[in-house]
């Protein structure tokens, strides 16, 4: 049977945002589960996410890292708000502290994720499952320049994107998922970058 031709390769909404569970596969004793949000703008060509970085080791730098970035491609410019989160002790419960860093503007040739990447990339259906308790599109495809192969769950039959993978998760693979995928109108305020850290 040829899968391929039973479905057409679904592009994502112009606009469209969620909140989203990052995590690894498998996971191992010292990687963490974060979440954020995300906010992607297809129509102005422009997106943003919030949330605490993964990976990142808060073993090795002493802090967790919250970041906020809005990525402009058409004026080739990401706009990057961080935050450190340290504590005490990292081994029981212990308090948080915050730190503003500087903020960062690095080069921003294209959004972290194009509306048509499964058209762009080839993407080849693997047939369906279950994924947050709905039935998903399985798309399959290599990511460019060697980055090697991703996953991503469609629910099925719509252009609503539940899960991405990246990496084989035999091996080692990043995973997020997105419980509460919605289309709704974005205020045009979300993409204003507003430096955290206010000269002093």
């Amino acid at each position: 049977m040829d899968l391929q031709k039973q479905k057409q390769r679904p592009k994502l909404p112009a606009q469209w945002s969620t909140s989203y569970i990052s995590y690894w596969q498998p996971m191992q004793p010292d990687e963490h589960i974060t979440s954020g949000y995300c906010w992607f703008d297809y129509t102005r060509n422009v997106c943003r996410i919030d949330g605490l970085f993964n990976p990142w080791s808060e073993e090795k730098t002493g802090h967790r890292l919250w970041m906020s970035e809005i990525m402009y491609p058409a004026t080739n410019e990401s706009f990057k708000s961080k935050v450190a989160f340290s504590r005490e002790h990292m081994d029981k419960q212990s308090t948080f502290k915050e730190q503003v860093l500087n903020d960062e503007v690095d080069p921003c040739h294209e959004l972290i994720l194009m509306q048509d990447v499964l058209e762009l990339c080839d993407a080849q259906f693997q047939g369906t499952c279950e994924v947050l308790g709905f039935e998903a599109d399985i798309w399959h495809f290599q990511r460019p320049n060697g980055k090697g192969p991703a996953t991503y769950y469609f629910k099925a039959d719509t252009n609503q994107l539940l899960r991405m993978v990246t990496g084989d998760p035999q091996k080692m693979a990043s995973v997020r998922d997105f419980p509460n995928f919605n289309t709704r109108e974005i205020d045009p305020e979300i993409f204003q970058h507003v430096p955290l850290k206010q000269p002093e």
